[in-house]
């Protein structure tokens, strides 16, 4: 590597730094006092940079906004790889799910409100993209329902309907779930996936032949 291009690829990596901790500086205060009322000057201020700094970092107010959707899709993204390359039976898949989307929700608390609350601001492109990452891992969800419920390990459920049920017991843990909180996320994790596994396990363990599990 050539001494120029050395500079370039540290100057590329301090550029980088620099943006990521504006993205969590800015969800911070996004969180705070909401997208549309947070104006440029004051994520100037809260990042201590100049306006054209700033826009230099985020290229614009709405970027920085999809940007932080980004850091919440990226992780939790992640962790449903990390549930694929572990494999095993669906009741065992969903609680690993709910570890990975719980650990997220617990590490990434002022980006997760931003992500719950501020995801209508997304416009042409970047809605689009929220909506693909998004729906993406709301099929890995209802894929895992739907093996369960053909292999008789789950009552015939609907997977799209239970899904949503799922996504809503963990991702509204926001609220409560802090870091330095009273519970871990360990501590809240298993319990729910107990709760919700009685809900949906089927107590015979045979096979349903037909039902939602099959469409």
């Amino acid at each position: 590597m050539s001494a120029q291009a050395s500079g370039d690829s540290r100057r590329s990596a301090k550029w980088e730094t620099r943006r990521q901790a504006i993205i969590d500086t800015s969800a911070h205060l996004f969180a705070r006092q909401g997208y549309h009322a947070t104006g440029i000057t004051e994520l100037c201020v809260a990042n201590d940079l100049g306006k054209g700094a700033l826009y230099h970092y985020i290229g614009s107010k709405e970027q920085l906004l999809a940007a932080i959707h980004d850091r919440v899709m990226d992780e939790v993204l992640l962790g449903a790889d990390r549930v694929a390359e572990a494999g095993g039976r669906p009741s065992e898949q969903l609680a690993m799910f709910g570890d990975e989307l719980l650990d997220v929700i617990h590490r990434y608390p002022d980006h997760v409100w931003v992500f719950l609350h501020e995801f209508p601001a997304l416009t042409g492109a970047r809605a689009e993209r929220f909506r693909s990452r998004r729906r993406d891992y709301e099929r890995q969800i209802e894929d895992v329902l739907r093996a369960g419920v053909a292999s008789g390990e789950f009552r015939d459920v609907d997977p799209w309907l239970t899904a949503r049920a799922w996504l809503g017991m963990h991702n509204y843990t926001y609220l409560w779930l802090k870091p330095g909180g009273r519970l871990a996320v360990r501590s809240v994790a298993k319990p729910f996936a107990e709760i919700f596994m009685t809900g949906i396990s089927n107590p015979s363990g045979d096979a349903v032949p037909g039902g939602h599990g099959a469409e």
